[in-house]
């Protein structure tokens, strides 16, 4: 194979998927210098994720882990409000305006930081986090400021966003820093560089269904041969971007992808989030659990905070520590096929069947919900158990 054809390798979720698990089998194996796990505490975390979801879903109808979700706030769907005061032509229209909000919400989505908030004066709300990072940029795009011309619900104008637009839409001060907010302008103005008009994508997406179905795994693919050049300072291989794909010594290949995992964290969060405008557009989407969990700090909180992972060196909690050291690689990939061994078994609690309960429910219910109650009930302000050098396009 090619180097380009080895890299190609690398841009899907199946690949995630196969070196997640060969890095916790190693670790099983005691086989990392740094992390071990004990899977026999897997099952008490599987009954605290299936106690929180039965909490928040007594009736188990768990809507899928996507960006829509953090648009409902104070009682009101925000989305569901600006659709229906919008005057799209036709369900594809709205589509690519759904595509346009979801692609640019997910990449301004990295952690926000312990210290920022978001005041959305039409609610009444203040939001933080992920809630707040997602409400902050549904008012961005339905303020216009993301359009080129005259018709606001649009994003096709991102090549010429700021810094500070953006900070001045996300109500960023010395008292309201958020991390990482260069970083982000820039890889919105790299994807209109990269795209035009992400909407676009809803077009390219669908044409690769089938007799109007689509496996979900086709929609990671498409994002990551397309947004692949938004990501800077990221490994190449043939010279094609690699995006989320960093370097673990436990991986061994005799070619050159010896090393590499790839997570593609950020991309597979949209990949789920545009199921939905997809389904809403008339496609059946399929084989959602050919997506990968995510390995975010919530999912991996999880792990670490319920103890089925555990650094050998302690004070490894204290350190800051850079996204690409092994340490935090390994992190991410193991919690990636962790969320693979516990699904079934919360599955099993709840007494649903895998079809009824794919993995993007599971995380949505879920062990991302499970992280973040675990995360505050251990630590102040509810952050991540690790501290981890951001520019705001991967945590």
């Amino acid at each position: 194979m090619t180097d380009t054809d080895l890299a190609k390798s690398l841009l899907s979720a199946a690949a995630v998927r196969e070196r997640a698990h060969e890095l916790l089998a190693v670790a099983e194996g005691g086989g990392l210098t740094d992390w071990r796990v004990d899977l026999d505490r897997l099952p008490a975390t599987a009954d605290i994720v299936a106690g929180v979801i039965r909490e928040q879903y007594p009736t188990l109808e768990v809507p899928f882990h996507a960006r829509w979700r953090h648009f409902t706030v104070g009682g009101h769907d925000l989305w569901a409000e600006l659709a229906e005061a919008a005057d799209w032509p036709d369900r594809d229209a709205k589509a690519r305006a759904a595509f346009d909000l979801a692609i640019t919400s997910v990449l301004l989505d990295a952690g926000a930081g312990p210290s920022w908030r978001f005041l959305d004066a039409a609610t009444c709300t203040e939001t933080s986090r992920s809630e707040g990072l997602g409400v902050a940029s549904l008012r961005l795009f339905q303020s216009g400021a993301l359009a080129a011309g005259a018709d606001r619900l649009r994003a096709d104008g991102l090549e010429t966003l700021t810094a500070a637009a953006l900070a001045a839409a996300f109500q960023v001060s010395e008292a309201n820093p958020l991390v990482g907010l260069d970083g982000r302008a820039a890889l919105l103005r790299r994807l209109g560089a990269a795209v035009g008009r992400p909407g676009d994508l809803y077009d390219v997406i669908a044409a690769r269904a089938v007799d109007g179905a689509l496996p979900a795994p086709v929609i990671l693919e498409v994002l990551l041969e397309k947004l692949g050049p938004i990501w800077e300072h990221r490994l190449t291989l043939g010279g094609l971007p690699l995006g989320d794909t960093w370097r673990h010594p436990a991986i061994k290949r005799d070619d050159a992808t010896d090393g590499l995992v790839p997570i593609h964290k950020l991309s597979q969060w949209l990949a789920y989030s545009l199921i939905e405008p997809l389904q809403d557009a008339g496609i059946t989407v399929h084989s959602l659990d050919g997506l990968t969990g995510l390995a975010e700090y919530r999912n991996g909180g999880l792990f670490i905070d319920d103890g089925v992972l555990a650094l050998k060196d302690p004070l490894d909690l204290t350190r800051v520590h850079a996204v690409g050291d092994p340490l935090v690689v390994g992190w991410r990939a193991m919690t990636v096929a962790l969320l693979d061994r516990i699904a079934p078994l919360v599955r099993e609690r709840l007494g649903v069947a895998e079809a009824d309960f794919p993995l993007a429910r599971v995380l949505e219910g879920g062990t991302w919900a499970a992280g973040r109650v675990l995360a505050r009930q251990r630590r102040e302000g509810g952050g991540p158990p690790l501290t981890i050098t951001s520019d705001g396009t991967v945590f």
